[in-house]
């Protein structure tokens, strides 16, 4: 897309992929409960749950991979577990905390995240920033899960800032998709394991290779000094 300014008043981070490096494990998570619980996993099954909302991927995991168990204890057996590996190995990429402290010095902040509100609770609070991110939204608290625009645009809200005028930085291609659905800036940090095809990458302002070429990068878009 074009490089002309573009107006930014706040930032929208995504979760998974993003901050953390987190993708692979909810992967690796739902196989063992798939396969513990009478299911079947199929090919395709984790491109097709990337960026659903917690009840969405809950019920895919029963409905069609055949999980012997309701969406609600599918769901917290897999978050369970995921919480667990928070505690134990938290998942946090390298330059995340700095860069959303170095971002928020400049720009309300918030998450954006189809991780459900325990996982980003933790989060804030394994690295400190719940003083630090003004507003967070799992997409599980609004109408549908990534790549629909409603987690971008309730965040926008929860800010008290027009969507059209935050930056989101996402990873994926649902997510990148819902980004624009918004009406974002649109700024991609791709993710090395499950990369967003060429068509979602194009929907960004900007693609980096690190979360740490945020700043500059916001500084380049708004032509900030």
């Amino acid at each position: 897309m074009g490089q002309q300014p573009v107006r930014v008043r706040a930032v929208i981070f995504d979760l998974d992929g993003v901050l953390v490096d987190s993708e692979h494990l909810w992967d690796r998570m739902r196989r063992e409960v798939v396969a513990e619980n009478g299911g079947e996993w199929a090919e395709g099954a984790t491109e097709a749950m990337m960026g659903m909302s917690t009840p969405e991927w809950a019920q895919y995991l029963v409905d069609k991979l055949g999980v012997q168990l309701t969406p609600e204890r599918t769901a917290e057996a897999v978050i369970d577990r995921m919480a667990q590996l928070y505690t134990d190995q938290p998942p946090v990429l390298p330059h995340a905390t700095d860069t959303v402290r170095a971002v928020a010095a400049d720009f309300p902040t918030a998450i954006a995240s189809s991780a459900p509100p325990r996982i980003i609770r933790t989060f804030l609070d394994i690295t400190e920033l719940g003083d630090t991110v003004r507003y967070t939204v799992s997409s599980e608290e609004v109408g549908a899960g990534k790549p629909a625009p409603d987690v971008y645009q309730q965040a926008a809200h929860g800010l008290g800032i027009p969507a059209q005028e935050c930056a989101a930085v996402e990873d994926s291609a649902s997510g990148l998709r819902a980004a624009a659905a918004a009406e974002t800036t649109v700024i991609a940090v791709p993710n090395p394991h499950f990369p967003p095809n060429e068509q979602a990458r194009q929907q960004a302002h900007r693609v980096l290779d690190d979360i740490g070429e945020l700043p500059a990068a916001l500084r380049e878009l708004t032509h900030r000094e």
